[in-house]
């Protein structure tokens, strides 16, 4: 599989099967990255995701079905940044029964380093 580099974050993700106008939005917040694409016309099995350098890929894929127009195959390959913060190793996918894959990664703990010591005077207590 061929990624796309990408250069920045972005808070909204352009994803092809995407109801309305192909527009997802991202929730990015304090603990964790979350995202949800509309996948109905795949199953589990024909859909891969993987997290490469901060970056995560996703390809969906389907050979052929026949429909009542005839037979269809549909693909699709994506690659988004993820944010510096999350960690990449806690990074899962699943597909709801509804078909939406939702992607979903957990922060990396906020450590402040040295830790912040309140000092204070016992004559102002």
């Amino acid at each position: 599989m061929i990624g796309v580099e990408v250069e920045r974050e972005h808070a909204l993700w352009n994803w092809p099967e995407q109801a309305n106008d192909g527009v997802v939005k991202v929730h990015n917040d304090e603990d964790k990255f979350e995202v949800h694409l509309d996948a109905p016309f795949f199953t589990p099995k024909e859909i891969q995701v993987q997290v490469v350098d901060q970056t995560v890929h996703i390809h969906a894929e389907y050979l052929s079905r026949s429909g009542p127009l005839g037979d269809v195959s549909r693909s699709i390959s994506r690659s988004y940044k993820l944010p510096e913060d999350v960690n990449c190793e806690l990074v899962r996918s699943h597909l709801t029964p509804q078909g939406v894959l939702i992607i979903t990664a957990i922060k990396k703990p906020h450590l402040s380093w040295p830790p912040r010591v309140v000092m204070y005077d016992a004559a102002w207590v």
